[in-house]
């Protein structure tokens, strides 16, 4: 049996932990001394064939490295990757050494530079939207020191002017005074937008096919991902959920008057610390907030962790908890002036913060035709029904497509050893009960609409105030009963 860690063969003589396969008990050493289920033996050096029991699972996994794969799986059984990809969730040891893990996600305010891009791009969207649902839309936007470019494809048959979108946009992100560095009524915007290419329109639109869900095929090939989990009541991460609530906590004390000198930029990083694969407290919290000048760092400190840090972290956080704000000291110079933005450049924080994985396609300012945004929003859709039917408590779907073609070309299901049912069972009830062609997840999320311009901000995913269609778990009781499982203790009550 060899074992890879990466892509590459590993061969190095470092501890191995060896843990008998899930649900199986067998003689794994060759000694024929036998191991019972999740007991633990240690090895230094390779794995060579003899020592496994090749009628048993087993699976090593190196003490230094974050990712391994068995070459070779039980005869009848799929190959198997072990997800120890920092994930506390996906971490499954009960070893006491490895019981505490720390994960660490991020969140920036609307008035980040790269969340302008996005807010206007998704503004432009929605402005077309409004007037023309069967538009095609591809628009990116750059950001710096006095200026806005606009550019991409737009295939419509209404007229707008874009430029007043993107300053209107900026003005209600709050970069309305000339002492920010940027004001929505003093940059200069340029507008550079094409119709999209009539290559890509002829392979998307199918106008001879019978089936209407045939009829629209993929904008582009690529690969998207979904996840949710029962860490918390949106089923998101716990820590991209507490970094997105304090930007939103400091926009809105900024927005509201409470903190006045406070400034758009603005960025959250939070730090869980995780037991047995239960968050357990706030381990560090960082906040930076963007102010007027002459604020001195002692009175920001203060008023951050009463206004903003305490309102929405209250008892997770604790006497060891680390508060770093501010941690560069002044940041008076901020949005475009201090850095460029452009959109989808912060993919991880639209998602699920670094849990789970991302296909690398970024979301604002792209029609449902595009994969990127409605292939993700389904494999979100999906994964909420998954759990919220307790099928599992964390569950990813990842699907691919090809452009021109409406079927994916591959679905797959990854609950991480938590499904009550096996992962082919649930990725069998999710191809017979959700049709993931672009037409078909254009119709049942409805989203030819102008709906996109809240999410460009604070995330995509786990959204409650939204009611964005994609976070329904309507489908949860059908999977249910499908899958021949009792009423789950939900519609019980």
């Amino acid at each position: 049996m060899e074992v890879h860690v990466g892509t590459g063969a590993f061969s190095k003589d470092i501890g191995y932990r060896v843990k008998c396969g899930v649900g199986l008990a067998g003689k794994v050493w060759q000694t024929g001394q036998p191991m019972a289920v999740d007991d633990y033996r240690t090895w230094t050096g390779r794995v060579p064939e003899s020592r496994f029991d090749s009628l048993h699972a087993a699976v090593a996994v190196p003490l230094r490295y974050s990712y391994l794969q068995v070459s070779r799986p039980l005869a009848g059984q799929s190959k198997h990757s072990c997800p120890l990809r920092g994930n506390p969730l996906q971490s499954r040891s009960k070893d006491p050494m490895v019981s505490r893990r720390l994960f660490t996600s991020e969140s920036v305010t609307e008035g980040h530079p790269d969340k302008m891009a996005d807010r206007i791009s998704d503004s432009i969207l929605d402005a077309i939207f409004t007037e023309d649902p069967q538009a095609r839309v591809a628009c990116e936007t750059f950001v710096t020191t006095g200026l806005v470019i606009i550019g991409g494809e737009i295939s419509t048959r209404c007229r707008l002017d874009y430029a007043s979108i993107a300053r209107r946009a900026i003005q209600e992100i709050g970069y309305d005074r000339p002492e920010y560095g940027f004001s929505y009524d003093q940059c200069s915007v340029l507008v550079a937008l094409h119709e999209q290419s009539s290559d890509i329109a002829q392979a998307v639109v199918k106008g001879s096919a019978q089936d209407p869900y045939e009829s629209l095929g993929a904008g582009d090939q690529g690969i998207m991902y979904g996840y949710a989990c029962a860490e918390t009541p949106e089923l998101m991460p716990l820590p991209i959920t507490l970094a997105h609530d304090l930007v939103k906590r400091l926009a809105h004390v900024r927005k509201g008057g409470t903190l006045d000198y406070l400034r758009p930029d603005g960025k959250s990083q939070v730090t869980v610390e995780y037991e047995d694969h239960h968050s357990l407290r706030v381990h560090t919290v960082v906040l930076s907030a963007q102010h007027d000048p002459g604020i001195s760092m002692e009175r920001l400190k203060a008023d951050l962790i009463e206004h903003v840090i305490r309102p929405v972290l209250g008892q997770r956080l604790d006497a060891k908890t680390e508060l770093l704000i501010n941690p560069s000291g002044r940041f008076v110079i901020g949005g475009p002036p201090g850095d460029t933005g452009m959109t989808g450049r912060k993919i991880e924080v639209d998602t699920y913060g670094g849990y789970g994985s991302h296909g690398g396609g970024a979301f604002s300012g792209k029609d449902p035709t595009k994969v990127d945004r409605s292939g993700s929003y389904m494999a979100r859709y999906v994964a909420v029904n998954v759990v919220a039917a307790e099928l599992a408590k964390e569950c990813e779907v990842q699907v691919a497509y090809a452009i021109g073609r409406a079927r994916p070309l591959a679905i797959t299901v990854d609950t991480f050893h938590t499904g009550t049912i096996p992962d082919d069972e649930i990725q069998r009830l999710v191809e017979t009960h959700f049709d993931f062609r672009p037409a078909a997840i254009i119709e049942q999320l409805n989203l030819r609409r102008p709906i996109y311009k809240p999410v460009s901000a604070y995330g995509h995913f786990g959204r409650p105030e939204l009611k964005l269609p994609w976070e329904r778990s309507d489908k949860a009781k059908l999977l249910r009963e499908a899958a021949g499982l009792t009423p789950s203790k939900q519609e019980q009550h």
